[in-house]
């Protein structure tokens, strides 16, 4: 994808579909996850499946990975090693499945501290003295809190041109040497390692021009940023139904990134679960009379989901109701935007059949990034919605759809609340 000077689709495929490789626990499998995983790739590539999403592959003080230390240890890594890794991606490749590194960059885990007790002496995982940072690579208003404790880790580098992340140093991103030596990593995870793309942890914690020059020094095939920031809510507790500001912040990201980057669609989920918590479907449909979340604006560079490893596995930070997750599925997987499976939802849950039978019914008719909705209705108990003229997706608790649905649509699959039909 070359620089973009305005708004453009990403180069995504027609039928991206995304599933997330790895939950809140994976990183303590017996036998290292990698050897696990790589078992499964016949489910994924029978499923429709065309990219995963993998954990952060690095030494961290954490073992699930987002408190990475030594970025070119691979083999510290609590999910496997470099070479488990590397045969993990080849075989997903070999079954046509791109797969995406979680790159958490925005903050990083020292390896010892200064003659000062503070922690700011890093390592880079190789011989020589590559990502070898003291403090002036450390943001100068970094602090790091731990319970009670707050701590300076003596950062003398550039004010943090983001959000602040408390578990760890904040890396200064406006320093040119962090900026080639991370990009330098990237390529090699892309050609050692055989990565494809990118999903951008805690991306908000930098600004989206720091994104950008990544994203140009790499050249990643497919990327997704994490920009997660709350709903707006009212004075009953529940959210507003206007969320264009929210969904706006996620546009206004993708669009400072260069436009070929994607984002997580928070505020479809937000909104969604809500819906279908509440018994309040009409949400699903803005004043404009179209999805109300960040693919009713921008579709091609939303990445929709129901859960991932921090809102839903063991973490629950923000969990989609769980009787309710095949009704979200049925809408993500039928609406414009790039679905995002959960690994939990697929393989655990039971789901995998269902799950499939939707995927299955995207790419038999077409339907892609960019699809056109057409809302049918939006009533408390009821949200029917045609999509490209080609299928029709109902979900809430409403049985009775009435003459909504035309008779030249027969039903491809169904389940508790709701059905999808396709045209004949």
């Amino acid at each position: 994808m070359s620089p973009l000077l305005h708004h453009h689709p990403p180069n995504n495929d027609s039928f991206t579909n995304i599933v997330s490789g790895f939950n809140w626990e994976s990183s303590k499998k017996k036998g290292g996850w990698y050897n696990f995983l790589i078992k499964s790739i016949p489910e994924i590539a029978a499923s429709g499946i065309t990219h995963v999403w993998l954990p952060p592959p690095s030494h961290s003080a954490s073992s699930e990975g987002y408190l990475p230390g030594r970025l070119y240890d691979l083999d510290a890594s609590q999910y496997g090693t470099q070479d488990e890794l590397k045969t993990l991606i080849k075989e997903f490749h070999s079954n046509g499945i791109q797969c995406v590194a979680d790159i958490v960059i925005n903050h990083r885990t020292a390896e010892r501290q200064d003659s000062d007790g503070r922690w700011n002496i890093f390592e880079g995982g190789t011989p020589d003295d590559r990502l070898d940072w003291d403090h002036s690579c450390i943001c100068i208003d970094d602090i790091t809190k731990s319970g009670d404790t707050t701590t300076n880790s003596g950062g003398t580098g550039n004010p943090d041109t983001g959000a602040d992340f408390n578990g760890a140093p904040d890396i200064d991103h406006l320093n040119t040497r962090v900026q080639r030596e991370l990009s330098d990593w990237m390529n090699w995870l892309k050609t050692e390692i055989g990565f494809d793309g990118w999903r951008f942890d805690f991306a908000r914690g930098y600004s989206p021009d720091i994104t950008k020059l990544y994203m140009g020094n790499t050249r990643p095939d497919f990327a997704v940023g994490e920009i997660w920031n709350p709903l707006s809510y009212g004075s009953d507790g529940k959210p507003n139904y206007d969320q264009d500001g929210h969904r706006r912040e996620l546009m206004e990201w993708v669009k400072a990134v260069g436009g070929s980057a994607t984002a997580f669609d928070f505020t479809t989920k937000g909104i969604l679960q809500a819906a279908l918590v509440e018994g309040e479907l009409w949400r699903l449909k803005d004043s404009n009379g179209g999805p109300p979340g960040m693919i009713g604006l921008m579709p091609e560079n939303a990445v929709t989901f129901v859960d991932n490893h921090d809102t839903g596995s063991t973490q629950k930070r923000w969990p989609f109701p769980s009787d309710k997750v095949m009704q979200g599925y049925v809408y993500i997987l039928t609406h414009p935007g790039i679905p995002s499976i959960f690994y939990d939802h697929f393989f655990d849950w039971g789901l995998k059949e269902e799950i499939s039978n939707l995927t299955m019914i995207r790419i038999r008719n077409g339907i892609k990034a960019s699809s056109i909705v057409r809302i049918l209705a939006s009533d408390p108990d009821l949200y029917v919605a045609a999509i490209d003229d080609k299928i029709i997706a109902k979900i809430g608790t409403r049985y009775d759809v009435g003459n909504v649905v035309p008779t030249t649509f027969k039903i491809a699959t169904s389940g508790n609340n709701y059905a999808v039909w396709e045209k004949q």
